[in-house]
C-alpha cells in the first residue's frame, strides 16, 4: 500500500486529533488538514457537565493542547467551517463556507447530534449539552435561575443533574426509564444511582413520558409530563440521546445507517476512515458490529486508523470502556454490560458504597463495573479481554496483536 501524501480529517474532536498526532509520531511527513464546525480548537468532552459546568474549569482549560502543541503538529487546522457534502470516490469535501477540500485519505470524526424534542427550538432556556459553547451557555442560565429540570436519566442527564445539584439548584430528574442509567447498567446498579441522586435531593420523575414543554414571553417556563404533572422550570437541559451526525454524508457513496459502516480496520471506502462517535465497525472479538460513544472509545480508536494509513492491517478490537462521575461516585464500566445481564458483585459492598460486581450472558462475563473500586475493576476486566480473545482465535492474522497494540485503558 502506498502511504497517502496528504491526509484530511473531518471533525476538530479527540478522535480527530488523535489521528493527526499518532500520523506524525510514526513519522507522516505529508500535509494534514484538520476541518472543524466549532470555532474552538480540539477539546475534551467529559468536563463539559462537570468541571466547565460548575465553574471549576474555565472553558479554555478543557482544550486538549496548547496552541504551541498544536503548530507543532505542522497542520492546517480550518475551523468554524462545517462540512456539508462528501464525495467518498474523489475523497472530496464541500463546506458551508464553500471551500473544497481534497486528501488522498480522509478520515471521518464528526461525532453526534443531540437528540430535541418538539417545541424546544422556540424556547429560551432550553438546552442540549454537546458542545463547549452549549456549557458556558447553560451555566449562564444555572446561575440565573435556581429550579432546573433535567429531561433523561442517561449518563448525560444523570451527570448534569449532579453538578446542578452541587451548585445548589433545585433539580428535578425526569425520564422514560425506571431507574437512573437502567437500560445500559441494569436495575440493580441502575436503583443504587436512583437511591444517590435522592439521597442529594434531587426530585425524581422516572417512567413517565414528557408530554410538552411549556413557556411564557418565549422563555422556557415548565415540563409537563404524560401524566399531567407540571414540573416548573427556569431552564431544561434536553439529554435524551444522540445520533450520528452523518447527515451530511447524504450522496457520499457510503453506506450509512447507525453511523458510518466500516470494516474491522475502521475503513469505511478506499483511502475513507471513521473514527469515534460516528463510527460503526465490525468488531471482531464480539462477533457484530458496534458503535461507541465516549472519549476514550476514540482515542483509542484513532491509533488504529493511524495506523491503517500507513499502511497497517490492524483490526480495531478493544475491549469497551466508559466511566462516569457522579457526586462522589466514581463508576468505571470494562466490556458491554447490559441490561438483561446477570449481575453478582464479586468485591467490595454495596453498602459501603465500594463494589466490582460482573455481568454475565449464558456464562460468559460480558462486563464489569466498578464502584469507587477503579483498581479492583480494572482486574477484573481480564474475563471480558479473555473471552473476547477466545472468540478472535483463529479469525485473522495478527488480530490479538493489534487489540493489544490498540487499547491503553487508564
Amino acid at each position: 500500500m502506498t502511504v497517502p501524501a496528504d491526509v484530511l480529517v473531518v471533525g476538530a474532536s479527540a478522535g480527530g486529533l488523535g489521528v493527526v498526532e499518532a500520523l506524525r509520531r510514526h513519522g507522516h511527513q505529508g500535509g494534514l488538514t484538520v476541518l472543524g464546525a466549532e470555532r474552538h480548537p480540539p477539546y475534551d468532552r467529559p468536563p463539559l457537565s462537570k468541571q466547565v459546568l460548575s465553574g471549576v474549569w474555565e472553558g479554555e482549560r478543557a482544550h486538549l493542547r496548547s496552541a504551541d502543541q498544536l503548530a507543532g503538529l505542522d497542520a492546517d487546522f480550518v475551523l468554524g467551517d462545517r462540512a456539508v457534502r462528501f464525495d467518498a470516490a474523489a475523497r472530496e469535501v464541500l463546506t458551508a463556507s464553500g471551500r473544497t477540500l481534497r486528501a488522498e485519505a480522509v478520515v471521518l470524526a464528526t461525532g453526534l447530534t443531540p437528540a430535541r424534542l418538539p417545541g424546544q427550538d422556540g424556547l429560551a432556556g432550553v438546552h442540549v449539552l454537546r458542545t463547549l459553547d452549549d456549557a458556558l451557555a447553560l451555566r449562564e442560565h444555572l446561575l440565573a435561575g435556581p429550579r432546573l429540570v433535567v429531561v433523561g436519566e442517561g449518563v448525560l442527564g444523570a451527570e448534569v443533574a449532579a453538578t446542578a445539584r452541587g451548585m445548589g439548584l433545585d433539580v428535578t430528574l425526569a425520564g422514560l426509564g425506571r431507574a437512573v442509567l437502567a437500560d445500559q447498567l441494569g436495575e440493580r446498579i441502575g436503583g443504587a444511582l436512583t437511591r444517590l441522586h435522592a439521597d442529594r435531593g434531587v426530585r425524581l420523575r422516572l417512567g413517565v413520558a414528557v408530554r410538552e414543554l411549556t413557556g411564557s414571553g418565549g422563555h422556557v417556563t415548565g415540563v409537563r409530563l404524560a401524566s399531567g404533572e407540571l414540573l416548573p422550570a427556569d431552564a431544561v437541559v434536553v439529554a435524551i440521546g444522540s445520533r450520528p451526525a452523518t447527515g451530511w454524508l447524504a450522496g457520499s457513496g457510503l453506506t450509512v445507517g447507525d453511523g458510518v459502516a466500516c470494516d474491522a480496520g475502521c475503513r469505511a471506502a478506499p483511502g475513507v476512515y471513521a473514527v469515534g462517535d460516528v463510527a460503526s465497525w465490525h468488531h471482531e472479538g464480539l462477533g457484530r458490529r458496534l458503535r461507541l460513544e465516549n472519549r476514550t472509545n476514540a482515542v483509542e480508536q484513532a491509533q488504529v486508523v493511524a495506523a491503517n494509513i500507513l499502511g497497517e492491517d490492524w483490526a480495531y478490537t478493544p475491549v469497551p470502556y466508559f466511566w462516569t462521575d457522579q457526586y462522589d461516585v466514581k463508576l468505571q464500566a470494562h466490556g458491554l454490560p447490559t441490561a438483561g445481564a446477570e449481575v453478582e458483585v464479586v468485591e467490595g459492598d454495596p453498602e459501603e458504597g465500594r463494589f466490582v460486581a460482573l455481568y454475565r450472558e449464558g456464562g460468559t462475563v460480558t462486563g464489569v463495573l466498578g464502584w469507587n473500586m477503579a483498581k479492583a475493576a480494572r482486574l477484573h476486566r481480564r474475563h471480558v479481554a479473555d473471552a473476547m480473545t477466545d472468540a478472535m482465535t483463529g479469525s485473522r492474522p495478527g488480530a490479538e496483536a493489534a487489540a493489544g497494540g490498540a487499547v491503553t485503558v487508564s
